[in-house]
């Protein structure tokens, strides 16, 4: 992904969280996490996200997705002895529709991203709006789209190893790979 790009979607994704009442120092604003997951299509399949604590047994994001934008299908494997991460997702401002295992919907209100079809298994639907949350269990197989207004979704969880992550689509890279624009 370029440098230009990412600074782009941190710029875009401060002034949703700035509009959603989030309050952020500059520091944070700086180091918004871009994720695009290697796959050339942020605005499809990406997620900005923010950190504030990363702990040997808690953590808390902000995530900021842009209207449509989806976080592919993943889920948080045990690592070693320790259980896969369990978090619970917050909505905060707009509508995230978040897909688990379970009883498929017979239809749902996302839009597969075009191509990645063959990725996305699980058809659970729950619709999350402002003030609404879902806790995701350990080794639950997820993945979360924003509505037509982008979403602001608060993450509380236990440790977060997202190096660690499984994703359905083989061709993801979780952690970016930055390159300069030219």
């Amino acid at each position: 992904m370029k440098r230009s790009e990412i600074g782009k979607a941190q710029e875009r994704a401060a002034a949703m969280l700035k509009s959603s009442g989030i309050a952020l120092t500059e520091q944070e604003i700086t180091h918004i996490e871009v994720a695009g997951f290697g796959l050339g299509e942020l605005d499809i399949q990406g997620l900005e996200l923010i950190t504030y604590v990363n702990m040997d047994r808690y953590c808390a994001k902000e995530l900021v997705l842009f209207p449509r934008q989806t976080c592919p299908e993943h889920l948080h494997p045990s690592i070693g002895s320790a259980p896969g991460k369990m978090e619970t997702f917050r909505c905060r401002s707009g509508s995230v529709f978040l897909y688990v295992e379970g009883e498929a919907a017979t239809s749902i209100k996302s839009i597969v991203p075009p191509g990645s079809e063959p990725f996305y298994t699980v058809y659970h639907e729950i619709e999350l709006l402002p003030g609404e949350q879902y806790t995701i269990e350990p080794g639950i197989k997820h993945w979360f789209q924003a509505g037509n207004l982008g979403a602001i979704v608060s993450e509380f969880s236990s440790t977060s190893r997202d190096e660690f992550d499984i994703f359905t689509d083989p061709r993801i890279v979780r952690m970016p790979i930055v390159t300069e624009d030219e």
